[in-house]
């Protein structure tokens, strides 16, 4: 019988030989939908000939091809010792440090569970087009190529977050500092009293995702279409102790290809008071976060305008009622349920939506194509959980949380197999 809570197992992982690439940050990439294309994609393809973005991101006419080009790419890999397996199985821990900020988590293969379980928490819905790409890469290539991020509350006694502090006290497994100046650190857990201690504390507890709702489904598509048999039952994760490392929360924001920001502000304008705002994004920004109630900054065409006060009338009517609350009063929610479909025939379908965790950024490949971006606030943590507790989900690519674990330094073959 399943345990009631978290089911964390080792496993054998696959990385990189330090010998036959650059250097280990020059191989890595953030999450494959945090990559920024096709200017981001490009400089990490052109890191190292062996950078991990290769994997996640394959290019090709089509999408069929580009995923067997994937499959095909870690075969070569593998057989030339680019990227080599572990002797045995075992859990991970990783941390991550930059300035004041400090993250550490145990990586391991998660048993997968259904929502009804109330295990592990979803807070975001999913785009089915984007499941079913992500579902063809992983039946391609037979492999967890990146861990999702789940939060976890250890209470006082954090018996886990404990064993990862003692493990951090030894020499690494490996270690690199990436671009953006964090520095990374991975030490592997192998003595089976220190496993079955993280396996009988993990589970007393339920997770949330906080990073990988699209790889979480597709895990379980996938699980699903194996009848839940090993090692499609499992799924690479990295749990963090938030009670001992705070996640960050940050927004996501969107890009509107295709729709003028004069367009945008004239429908737009018709529902939401706008507030033209003079100066530079850190001061629209600014001006965003003070603002009281649903409140959105408009950005493109070199100028940023303030959109709050929606049309109270318009939210009834546009926000479906058979949610909570605090569900309905989500900016995420105002922006997908009334103000988007306001745009009319000039809205872009939602796959064409452009999602960006950096607000200049975001700004930039709007003004870059001649499109709208809107910008977002944050949601507070305790929000998201007390959604997720009650089984609701925001609407999609509402949250960022992190610091997010660096894509290419512990992959999941599931064909080696986890068995110690």
């Amino acid at each position: 019988m399943h345990a009631a809570g978290l089911d964390l197992a080792p496993f054998r992982a696959l990385r990189y030989a330090p010998e036959r690439v650059g250097s280990l940050a020059a191989v890595t990439s953030p999450p494959y939908d945090v990559v920024v294309r096709p200017d981001g994609q490009h400089a990490l393809e052109t890191a190292d000939p062996f950078n991990i973005v290769r994997l996640i991101l394959p290019r090709a006419t089509d999408q069929g091809t580009a995923h067997r080009g994937a499959a095909e790419t870690l075969r070569r890999w593998r057989a030339d010792g680019v990227l080599t397996e572990e002797p045995r199985p075992a859990l991970y821990v990783y941390e991550q440090r930059a300035g004041a900020t400090l993250q550490r988590g145990v990586l391991g293969a998660l048993r997968l569970t259904r929502p009804g379980e109330g295990v592990v928490l979803p807070h975001e819905d999913v785009l089915p087009e984007v499941v079913a790409e992500r579902a063809d890469l992983m039946r391609a290539t037979a492999a967890n190529l990146e861990p999702l991020l789940l939060s976890y509350r250890g209470g006082p006694s954090g018996l886990t977050a404990s064993l990862t502090e003692r493990a951090a006290a030894r020499p690494p497994l490996l270690a690199t500092t990436t671009a953006d100046g964090v520095h990374h650190r991975v030490w592997s857990l192998t003595d089976p009293a220190e496993l079955a201690a993280v396996r009988d504390d993990l589970a007393g507890h339920r997770a949330l995702i906080a990073d990988g709702h699209h790889r979480w489904a597709t895990c379980l598509r996938l699980a699903a279409e194996h009848g839940g048999r090993p090692p499609w039952d499992r799924g690479l994760v990295l749990l963090v102790d938030t009670d001992r490392h705070p996640l960050r929360v940050g927004a996501i924001h969107r890009v509107l290809p295709g729709v003028a920001p004069a367009t945008a502000l004239a429908a737009l304008g018709a529902i939401c008071r706008v507030t033209p705002l003079p100066g530079a994004l850190p001061d629209a920004l600014a001006a965003l976060e003070r603002a009281e109630g649903n409140a959105f900054l408009l950005a493109g065409a070199d100028a940023f305008h303030l959109l709050d006060r929606p049309d109270p009338a318009l939210l009834t009517r546009a926000v479906r009622g058979d949610r909570p609350a605090a569900w309905r009063a989500l900016d995420a929610t105002v922006l997908h349920e009334a103000l988007l479909p306001a745009l009319g025939p000039n809205a872009p379908a939602p796959a064409a939506v452009r999602h960006l965790h950096d607000a200049a950024t975001a700004v930039a490949l709007a003004e870059r194509g001649g499109g709208t971006a809107i910008l977002l606030r944050a949601v507070p943590e305790a929000t998201v959980r007390a959604l997720a507790e009650q089984g609701v989900t925001m609407p999609q690519k509402s949250t960022s949380f992190g610091p997010k674990p660096a894509t290419g330094l512990l992959l999941r073959d599931l064909t080696l197999g986890d068995r110690i």
